[in-house]
């Protein structure tokens, strides 16, 4: 398994929750049950933007990124898919995946700023955690 972050930035880990660890990236669940919503994380010290990673983890980020995708698609048969890197709250390195449904509370729009975040009741979280986890074999969940 992948060494672990060793300086996950606080806002991202008091938003979500480990889900697995691939090649890359740590998948992590942002806590809002408004929107299925995960976010891949790059275990990649200073990195901000995406042309901060060499070329090979570039590579490896768009192949987990379309692995995820995916897979969130293929669970929630959403309507559209959003992946953005924007950074601009959280400077460290993260790309969303946002599964986005007519008539979702943001829709069309960004999710940004539309709707205050529903957390998960523990039971829908932990199980979304495990469903996504056993999709996303080989990965392993993390410890912790």
């Amino acid at each position: 398994m992948p060494a672990p972050f060793a300086d996950l930035d606080p806002r991202l880990a008091a938003d979500s929750v480990p889900v697995a660890d691939l090649a890359l990236c740590q998948v992590r669940l942002m806590n809002d049950a408004t929107y299925p919503w995960v976010l891949l994380v790059p275990r990649r010290e200073g990195a901000v933007e995406i042309v901060d990673l060499a070329p090979e983890d570039r590579a490896t980020l768009m192949d987990e990124i379309a692995l995820v995708s995916g897979v969130l698609r293929a669970m929630t048969r959403c309507d559209k898919l959003n992946v953005a890197a924007l950074g601009n709250m959280v400077p460290q390195l993260h790309v969303h995946v946002i599964a986005r449904f007519a008539g979702d509370p943001a829709w069309p729009g960004p999710v940004w700023g539309k709707a205050p975040a529903q957390p998960y009741a523990a039971a829908s979280r932990d199980g979304l955690v495990s469903a996504l986890a056993a999709r996303l074999s080989p990965a392993r969940p993390p410890a912790g």
